[in-house]
Parts: C-alpha cells; sequence; structure tokens
C-alpha cells in the first residue's frame, strides 16, 4: 500500500509540474507554486491563473521571500493579483502581505484568523528577536492588515467566471484555526499547513495567550471532516511537501500524527524523573534526539527540522 502511495504522489506531482511550467494559456486555470529556501521555512505560495487574473494563497514568511514568490509567478504570467487568501494565523503564511498589498492585491482572512493573527504576530515577534536573534525590532515584519473578512463561507467569482470558494472549519489543527479553498474548475483544494504531505509536519500548535497549544485529536477530526465532504480524487495543496490526492494524501497525515503523538508520548514517559529537563536548558538536546526517532520512523519524509524547532509544543503538552 506504502509503496501505492508513492507512486500515485510521483505521478501527480510530474503532471502537475508540467502543467504548472507550461508555456500554454491555460483553459480552465493553472497552479503555479512557489516554494522559499530554508531562511523562509521552505514554506509555499501557490498561486491560481484564472482567465484574467491570479489569486494567491498564503504570503511568505518575510517581505523578501514574497517577493521572491511574486518574481516567480512573472516567469508565467503578468496577469494581475487580485487576491491573497491567508489559510491560518502563523507568521509564513502572512507576514509578507504587504508586498501582494502593493502589488494592488487584496487581503482576505477569516475573522478568526484577523482576530488570532496579532497575538501569534507578538509571540514570533518576541521569539525570533529575543531568543533566536535573527531579526531586530526594525527588520521584523510588521503585522498586516485585512482587506476582507468572512466568517464561514466567501465566495470569489473572479472575471471569466472563475470560481474561488473558500471556507473557514473553525476548528483548531495546526493552529488555532484553518481556513481551505476549493477550485472547482481544477478540482483542487488548498489546505496550507493542514497536510505536510512526505514532510514532517510543524507540530507546535497554535498559540493561546502566549504559550503553544497542539490538539492533535482535533487536527485529525479536521482532516476526516475534509475526507468525508469532499471527493477522493480531487488534487490536495499543502503548505510544504508534495501533491497528492485527498485520498492518499488524508490516510498519511493522519497516520503520521497517531504516530508523532505516540512517539511523543512514549519520549516523555520514558524520561521518568528527569521529565524536568524538557523545561531547562538541555531541553534542545532532547528535541534533537526525538527528531532522530522522527527521521528513523520516516525515514522518506523531508524537512526533520520542523521537528527540531516545532515539536516542543507537544513535548510541553504531555508533561
Amino acid at each position: 500500500m506504502t509503496s501505492l502511495f508513492k507512486l500515485t504522489t510521483v505521478v501527480l506531482t510530474t503532471l502537475l509540474t508540467f502543467t504548472s511550467c507550461a508555456s500554454i494559456e491555460p483553459q480552465k486555470g493553472r497552479i503555479i507554486e512557489f516554494t522559499s529556501d530554508a531562511n523562509g521555512f521552505h514554506t509555499k505560495t501557490i498561486f491560481y491563473e484564472g482567465q484574467e487574473e491570479v489569486v494567491a494563497f498564503d504570503a511568505q514568511f518575510t517581505e523578501k521571500h514574497a517577493r521572491q514568490a511574486i518574481e516567480h509567478l512573472r516567469k508565467f504570467t503578468k496577469k494581475p493579483i487580485s487576491w491573497l487568501i491567508i489559510t491560518h494565523p502563523n507568521p509564513d503564511k502572512f507576514n509578507g502581505a504587504k508586498v501582494f498589498q502593493a502589488e494592488g492585491a487584496k487581503v482576505i482572512a477569516s475573522d478568526l484568523t484577523k482576530k488570532n493573527m496579532p497575538p501569534v504576530h507578538a509571540y514570533k515577534k518576541y521569539y525570533f528577536i529575543k531568543i533566536a536573534g535573527m531579526f531586530t525590532e526594525d527588520n521584523y515584519p510588521q503585522l498586516p492588515s485585512v482587506d476582507e473578512v468572512f466568517s464561514d463561507e466567501l465566495e470569489l467569482t473572479l472575471k471569466g467566471n472563475d470560481k474561488i470558494i473558500i471556507k473557514e472549519l473553525e476548528r483548531p489543527a495546526v493552529s488555532t484555526n484553518q481556513t481551505i479553498i476549493e477550485i472547482p474548475q481544477i478540482n483542487t483544494l488548498i489546505v496550507g499547513d493542514l497536510v505536510h504531505h512526505n514532510t514532517h509536519a510543524w507540530l507546535e500548535g497554535g498559540i493561546i495567550d502566549g504559550h503553544a497549544n497542539p490538539t492533535i485529536k482535533e487536527w485529525i477530526q479536521t482532516l476526516n471532516t475534509i475526507k468525508e465532504n469532499y471527493s477522493q480524487d480531487m488534487i490536495l495543496y499543502g503548505g510544504r511537501g508534495e501533491v497528492a490526492t485527498i485520498e492518499f494524501a488524508i490516510h498519511k497525515q493522519i497516520e503520521y500524527l497517531e504516530k508523532a503523538e505516540l512517539i511523543t508520548k512514549e519520549y516523555v514517559r520514558n524520561l521518568g524523573e528527569r521529565f524536568h529537563e524538557l523545561k531547562s536548558d538541555q531541553a534542545t538536546k532532547h528535541y534533537g534526539e526525538l527528531t532522530k526517532i522522527f527521521e528513523n520512523e520516516f525515514p522518506n519524509y523531508n524537512l526533520s527540522y520542523m521537528i527540531q524547532y516545532g515539536v516542543y509544543g507537544l513535548v510541553q503538552a504531555k508533561l
């Protein structure tokens, strides 16, 4: 079964990459992908090129990476970017939004995403400036504004009658809340970091009251909701990783999350009375050991640094 998953993923990825890079004008719209470098955490910005305009999904971690995403888009089309849709309130999804607004795009986010962006921005800004030392007060991205807010569902009709259906799932998953986007004319669903197909997941959880709050159970419930409500052969694009059908992507993501929780729970339990080390200067060492366990459990998965820097949320939840 595993080899079948891999074969299907390879075929889909090959076909979709060819479609994205084709020079002919799309008849039903097409997806163009950009993936940042490691400094942008290998974040994807997905572009949908419709008949007369472009819609972008997720804005990158910095304005520099947002500009690179748009430069990549311009290799394929000169059509204007009308909208930027944020899939959830994590900084790699919204930090670069001002660059898209400067291009003329309007930013769309759910009311929950808009509400949760400021506390996440404050939490991450403190970490990247005070702890990681990667930025200063002067050069950390400012919190962007949102141009249009919706509650449950918003349907965009683009020029040429292309449809974009945006839904807020109102349930915690990889973050405090999650927006997904259906593009029916190309049988595609965009889900942000809800799925990292064949790539390690970000296990920090949503930021609530200044603390990481992972919710694996709710994440799995959210994935099952998608599986129940969308055709299994729809093409799914996650925030990182490979492209696959809903059937394969959801199955493997659930399997991954169940194992991730078990691995973390067993690691904490096996520490016994040494559990306090997870809240000391030895924590980084333990996160490194957990990363190795994940690498052994998932030998073909990419971006294991997602575990190194994100698993702390899941660890703290088990203490």
